[in-house]
């Protein structure tokens, strides 16, 4: 389902560049890859459609739109962008004259400068290596006097022009005078990596040379809309403006409530979101969606193509709900670890426990500001640190805590002295407490991938139903960062929180630990000669599957 403002049918064959542009590009490239690689290039229907759009002149001979993206899902969109590159950088692709019959010529530019942009290098080489592929051994190769093979492509004369990759550590980003920018993934381009200051910088530099015909065209899937990133921004300003100068083209899945557990309903979704791309393994996508470690946010996101607030959730209600378990409640006793994320005055304090033997999670404490609309106090409001301090040391004194993971921040203290109190107080004089800290994000990033798959488990993740446990994990939205996943309000000022799904978390990870780390007792019948039976303590040690890496004590 087209719900950009891509137009239905094709434009005049009088005003496009279009026409020429397509009859030039599969003569002059070659398919890249699979059973065609080295057969002149084709464009698939809908590819040909955006680009005779994107072509399209007035009267005058000047571009009906400045700027464009093409918001597609993962996998749709690379081909078309080196195709692009290729095209502004040799191909016929700014208005000459009109000829006798009425229909524009196209010619090459004098000297091009074709950007492909992106956060990181890393980022520009598919694309790049797209490109070398489209071109080698091509008839472009050849007539053009083309050098491939290095990190920029360009004449082998010497003649000026190029297509080349930029980053925001790019010195030649400022100041710049490109032709045609290549903006990929800009879903990535977010303002903590950069991303928003590149792109700032990359529309100064084409409006620069605009009057001539220069444009940026973005691709992009489906964004975050917790990220604020470029995608997110130029899609508000189609919103605004949608018959504007910008070309928004964007294919979806129709239904914005897909049950990703119903197969059919995927399928058809996938379909529909992918049009023509007769290359993709519809088959395979479902398997990706159905995998426990894709997300809700994911498979909407990169897959679907759909943009939604509740996407984004970390975890389904019914999938939270469906984990709560009355039955077999905490004891006195119990073998536990436990999650500690503490604030001391906007933001919530949380201690959460979890049991050794099957899991199980339970709140042990929740201390949070109440809401302005109903406290008269709430401004001045700050975590009680001494009910906070008590309740850990009780949860010491009637459970058998193995593990404590604290995020110390703003703790540092009540953490040191948790971690020395209790290590003394252990039996066996072990560390017991350790620090944690979600701002190390591949170490936060794994500890919620294996949290988030536990629960898409028969035997992993259990809870006992509290209800404000259940509120700050309904609570959490996903959001990418480049070791993976981290989780986080809506937004920054939102007042609904997540402190109590952080120290869950934590506590999961804990547990784990304490297991590979052989602290998990059971309790096993062993029958003695006599015919007398006794309970024999077994230890649970590193063999355990859940085991990770143990980190350094706190001390």
């Amino acid at each position: 389902m087209q719900t950009g403002n891509l137009r239905e049918g094709v434009p005049h064959p009088s005003r496009s560049l279009g026409y020429q542009i397509l009859r030039w590009a599969e003569t002059y490239i070659v398919q890249p890859d699979g059973e065609n690689a080295g057969e002149p290039w084709q464009f698939t229907i809908e590819q040909k459609r955006f680009i005779l759009w994107l072509y399209a002149i007035d009267a005058k001979g000047k571009w009906l739109y400045s700027t464009a993206c093409l918001r597609r899902s993962k996998g749709w969109g690379k081909p078309v962008l080196a195709a692009l590159a290729i095209i502004e950088f040799i191909g016929p692709c700014r208005f000459s004259h009109f000829d006798e019959n009425g229909f524009p010529v196209g010619k090459r530019v004098r000297l091009p400068l074709v950007q492909i942009a992106a956060t990181s290098i890393d980022q520009t080489a598919n694309t790049r290596d797209m490109i070398r592929q489209m071109l080698a051994s091509s008839p472009a190769e050849f007539e053009y006097d083309l050098e491939i093979g290095k990190e920029r492509i360009q004449f082998r004369s010497g003649r000026p022009g190029r297509i080349e990759p930029v980053t925001s550590s790019s010195r030649t980003l400022e100041g710049a005078r490109p032709t045609f920018v290549v903006g990929d993934e800009t879903h990535h381009w977010v303002p903590s990596n950069g991303g928003t200051t590149v792109f700032e910088t990359l529309d100064r530099n084409i409006r620069k040379t605009a009057g001539s015909g220069s444009r940026m065209v973005e691709s992009t899937n489906a964004f975050n809309p917790n990220e604020d990133s470029v995608a997110q921004r130029t899609y508000e300003a189609f919103q605004k403006k949608p018959n504007g100068k910008l070309l928004y083209d964007c294919v979806e899945a129709e239904s914005d409530e897909i049950d990703l557990n119903d197969i059919e309903a995927v399928e058809l979704g996938l379909r529909q979101a992918y049009g023509d791309s007769h290359w993709v393994d519809i088959q395979g996508l479902i398997d990706a969606i159905q995998d426990p470690r894709t997300s809700q946010a994911q498979a909407y996101r990169f897959y679907l193509n759909k943009i939604q607030e509740s996407a984004d959730a970390w975890m389904a209600k019914p999938i939270w709900d469906g984990l709560a378990d009355d039955t077999d409640p905490i004891k006195a006793g119990d073998q536990i670890s436990i999650g500690f994320d503490g604030s001391l005055y906007s933001d919530s304090t949380a201690i959460v426990g979890c049991r050794l033997r099957d899991g199980k999670l339970f709140m042990i404490h929740l201390d949070e500001q109440p809401d302005p609309k109903f406290s008269k106090n709430a401004a001045d409001w700050q975590v009680d640190t001494l009910l906070v301090d008590k309740r850990m040391r009780e949860a010491f004194a009637t459970h058998r805590v193995e593990w404590v993971y604290a995020d110390p921040s703003y703790w540092q203290n009540v953490v040191g002295t948790w971690a020395l109190d209790f290590t003394e107080a252990d039996r066996d004089n072990r560390d017991i407490v350790f620090e944690f800290s979600p701002a190390r994000a591949r170490q936060m990033c794994e500890a919620i991938e294996r949290f988030h798959t536990a629960a898409h488990l028969a035997e992993g993740i259990r809870h006992d139903g509290n209800p404000d446990l259940a509120r700050h994990v309904a609570n959490a939205v996903t959001y990418e960062v480049p070791q993976g996943h981290l989780i986080r309000k809506e937004s920054k000022k939102s007042r609904k929180k997540i402190d109590a799904a952080i120290a869950a978390v934590l506590a999961y990870e804990a547990r784990a630990e304490a297991i590979a780390d052989g602290r998990m007792r059971v309790r096993r019948r062993a029958r003695l000669r006599t015919g007398w039976s006794l309970n024999r303590p077994e230890t649970v040690g590193s063999e355990n599957p859940c085991s990770v890496r143990r980190p350094a004590s706190i001390r």
